[in-house]
C-alpha cells in the first residue's frame, strides 16, 4: 500500500496516550518488586479461605463482586455531597467505603500472586491507586465526623478519583490483558459435536500425562491402569498453563503454572486459583484408536457407550 495516499485518519491510527502508557507499564521491568511481594502473598496461611477468596465456589473471580459495596458507597456519597442538608448519610457512606474494601483487598491480592509478571505490574498499580483512595476517603471521614464537612467533601473527590483511576487499570487488566477469564471457553466453541479420533491407545503410556488433538483444540491424554482413558483440554482455565506438563497423581492433574488442580474423570477444579471446571471428554477405544467427545453441560456426568 502507498503509504503516501494514505487516509490520514488511517495513518494516524494507533494506541492512544492512555493504552499507550499502560503498555510500557506492562513491559517496565526496573526496581521490579514483583516477585517478593508475590510471595509474602502466598506465604499467608489462609488454607480454604484462599480458594473462598479467589472465588471458586462462585465459579469465577470474588474480588469484582467484592468491590462494587465500597465504590457503590462512595459513588453514592459523592452525590450526597452535592444534596444540601446530607452530611450524616454521606458521611456513614463515606465510612462504610473502607471496611468494605478490606475483604475486596484481600481477594484482590489473593488473585494478584497469581498473575504472570506484566499482569501482575497493572494490578501492582491498580492496587495503589485504590489503597490511596482508602486512604482519602478514611482521612474524609474523620474530618466529615470532626464537623469539617468542607474538607472531607475535598477528600472524598480525591479518593474518588483515585479509584476511578484504579478501577480504570482493573478494567484493562480483566478485559484486555484477560486476568480471571476462564482460558478454556473457547473450548466449547471450536470443538464439533460427535466423536474425534484422538489416537492409537497404544500410544498412551499408562500413568503418564501425554499432549494430543482433538478437533484443532490441544488436549491433556491420561491412560490409567484400569484401562480407561481420561481427556481434557490441555490449557488450563485459570491462565492457559499446559496441563500435559504438570504433575499426575490420585486422579488429578496440577496445572505446571500456578497450581490449579483438575480432576481427571470430570474437570471439576479440586483446587484453586482456577475458579472454572476444565472441559472434559467422553472416552471410547473404537478399533485400537482412542476417540473422545467433547462433554457438554447437558450431559455432564453421561456414561459414554462402548469400552473406556
Amino acid at each position: 500500500m502507498d503509504t503516501n495516499h494514505m487516509d490520514p485518519a488511517v495513518a494516524g491510527a494507533g494506541p492512544g496516550l492512555l493504552p499507550a502508557a499502560v503498555e510500557r507499564l506492562e513491559q517496565a521491568s526496573a526496581a521490579d518488586l514483583i516477585g517478593a511481594v508475590r510471595r509474602a502473598v502466598r506465604a499467608v496461611p489462609l488454607g480454604p479461605a484462599r480458594d473462598v477468596l479467589h472465588g471458586r465456589p462462585l465459579g469465577h473471580p470474588a474480588h469484582p463482586l467484592l468491590v462494587q459495596v465500597p465504590l457503590g458507597a462512595w459513588l453514592s456519597a459523592a452525590v450526597l455531597d452535592l444534596v444540601p442538608g446530607q452530611h450524616r448519610a454521606a458521611r456513614i457512606l463515606v465510612g462504610t467505603g473502607p471496611a468494605a474494601a478490606a475483604p475486596a483487598a484481600a481477594a484482590g491480592w489473593t488473585d494478584w500472586a497469581e498473575l504472570p509478571p506484566e499482569q501482575a505490574r497493572t494490578g501492582m498499580v491498580h492496587a495503589l491507586a485504590n489503597l490511596a483512595g482508602a486512604v482519602l476517603y478514611a482521612n474524609s471521614f474523620l474530618a466529615r465526623t470532626r464537623g469539617r464537612h468542607g474538607r472531607g467533601r475535598v477528600l472524598g473527590m480525591a479518593g474518588l478519583a483515585a479509584v476511578g483511576a484504579g478501577g480504570a487499570l482493573g478494567g484493562h487488566l480483566a478485559y484486555r490483558q484477560a486476568a480471571g477469564a476462564n482460558h478454556a471457553e473457547h473450548v466449547a466453541h471450536l470443538v464439533g459435536d460427535g466423536w474425534h479420533r484422538v489416537g492409537p491407545v497404544s500410544g498412551f503410556p499408562v500413568g503418564r500425562a501425554v499432549r494430543a488433538g482433538v478437533g484443532g483444540v490441544d488436549v491433556l491424554v491420561v491412560r490409567e491402569s484400569g484401562g480407561s482413558v481420561r481427556v481434557l483440554a490441555d490449557r488450563c482455565a485459570h491462565m492457559a498453563g499446559p496441563l500435559s506438563e504438570g504433575e499426575i497423581a490420585d486422579g488429578c492433574v496440577r496445572c505446571p503454572w500456578h497450581g490449579s488442580l483438575f480432576r481427571l474423570t470430570d474437570g471439576w477444579n479440586v483446587e484453586g486459583p482456577a475458579t472454572a471446571p476444565q472441559p472434559a471428554f467422553d472416552t471410547r477405544i473404537t478399533d485400537g484408536d482412542v476417540e473422545a467427545r467433547l462433554r457438554r453441560f447437558h450431559d455432564a456426568g453421561a456414561t459414554a457407550p462402548g469400552p473406556q
